[in-house]
């Protein structure tokens, strides 16, 4: 499901360049990287440690912003944007999936998909919208009440997916969804985020180390030291 907004890439990057100052010299993260992402693309990021993988994808979610070049969503450039914008594109645009689930321990699943809603509206009665995406993401109502440490791993990365789906993000940003879990409950969280793009056309940009998860993406961009050394579109099937 590719298009665009008014003809433009929901995320565009021209000529973006990440470079961290450290005491024993710079480090470029990326170096002069361009790519568009269409809504309703399903995007996986590939390369070998260190190569810029984290650091586009941060870029993405405007968890940092760019040393020069462009960073564009929905066409509007997001260089000299307040934080207080940047929060707010976060919050009403993007939803973050990780690998290490990022659970708040001492709330109940229900609690931790509220959370975000919470934030948003300013109101704490957001149980309603909040149930409806656990429901959807196959957590029954007794699990609502368990806390993260007495969910399995698979049940944890489903709550996680709710509480990013419930502020309805156009797009999913997803750090080795499925690295702490076991073969089969990691493709059962892929295909739950096939639905996810293919039913409700969520653009998703997922970070992944395994060939496996990545074919479940339309394009595999791959990095080397910084930059795009391959984008791979994946062949349509009969």
């Amino acid at each position: 499901m590719s298009g665009s907004v008014n003809g433009v890439y929901i995320i565009e990057f021209k000529d973006v360049t990440k470079v961290y100052p450290l005491p024993a010299g710079d480090v470029v993260a990326l170096d002069k990287v361009s790519l568009g992402i269409r809504p309703g693309d399903f995007v996986a990021i590939m390369g070998p440690s260190g190569s810029g993988k984290s650091t586009l994808l941060n870029l993405m979610g405007f968890l940092d912003t760019p040393s020069s070049g462009d960073l564009f969503i929905r066409g509007r450039n997001v260089r000299g944007m307040t934080d207080e914008e940047l929060t707010a594109l976060r919050r009403d645009h993007i939803g973050f999936i990780f690998q290490q689930f990022n659970l708040i321990p001492l709330l109940t699943a229900l609690e931790n998909v509220q959370y975000p809603l919470n934030l948003k509206t300013g109101k704490r009665n957001n149980s309603d919208r909040s149930r409806e995406v656990l429901k959807a993401m196959d957590l029954g109502e007794s699990l609502h009440t368990h806390k993260p440490s007495e969910l399995s791993g698979g049940q944890q990365q489903r709550v996680a997916i709710a509480r990013a789906l419930v502020n309805n993000p156009e797009i999913l940003l997803a750090d080795e969804p499925t690295g702490n879990l076991d073969t089969r409950t990691g493709t059962a969280i892929m295909e739950l985020l096939e639905d996810l793009n293919h039913r409700e056309g969520k653009t998703i940009i997922m970070v992944t180390h395994d060939p496996g998860i990545a074919r479940y993406a339309h394009k595999t961009i791959r990095l080397v030291d910084g930059r795009i050394s391959e984008i791979e579109e994946a062949t349509e099937e009969a």
